[in-house]
C-alpha cells in the first residue's frame, strides 16, 4: 500500500466529512443504505470498547468506515464530483 504524505492526510480530514454528508443528505441513496453508516458508527461510539475513556479509537475507526462508506456509496450512485 502506497504512503500518504502529511498533506494529503490534511486533505483526506478536510474532505472526508463533506463527501460522507453529501451521501447522507442525497435523496439518490436509500435509506438502507444511509443506516449502513449510521448504525455501526452510533453502535460503536455508544458501546463499552476495548479502550474506555480513550476516544482515539473511536475515532480513528469511525474515519475507516467514513472513507470506506463515501467511497462504495459514491461509486454506487454516481456521485463523484
Amino acid at each position: 500500500m502506497a504512503r500518504r504524505n502529511g498533506a494529503s492526510w490534511l486533505r483526506l480530514g478536510i474532505r472526508l466529512p463533506a463527501r460522507v454528508w453529501r451521501v447522507l443528505k442525497s435523496p439518490r441513496v436509500l435509506v438502507r443504505d444511509k443506516l449502513l453508516f449510521i448504525v455501526p458508527v452510533v453502535l460503536y461510539w455508544i458501546l463499552p470498547d476495548l479502550m474506555p475513556f480513550m476516544p482515539i479509537d473511536d475515532i480513528a475507526v469511525t474515519i475507516a468506515i467514513a472513507g470506506w462508506y463515501a467511497g462504495r456509496m459514491e461509486s454506487k450512485y454516481g456521485l463523484k464530483t
